[in-house]
């Protein structure tokens, strides 16, 4: 398993219009500009593809921040 700042970097290059070091650990990612529903399918498809990790709808209604989807990835490779 990668990192958690590797994963930051990682969940960046997903967003045309975000940049490069933009985003930390403890960023909220809703905060993300222009962050709609279309963001919220391009992470889960992310995660999908890279940790073959499926996130729920309730998934990301609890999450917050970049480091709280980390743990939920962390939790779900986990079982």
């Amino acid at each position: 398993m990668i990192d958690e700042n590797e994963f930051v970097r990682l969940l960046e290059n997903e967003f045309e219009d975000v940049e490069e070091g933009s985003l930390k650990p403890d960023s909220s990612y809703r905060e993300i500009p222009n962050f709609s529903s279309m963001y919220a399918l391009i992470i889960i498809a992310f995660i999908d593809n890279e940790f073959d990790v499926l996130l729920t709808g309730e998934d990301l209604r609890s999450t917050e921040t970049i480091a709280d989807l980390y743990a939920i990835i962390q939790k779900k490779l986990n079982k």
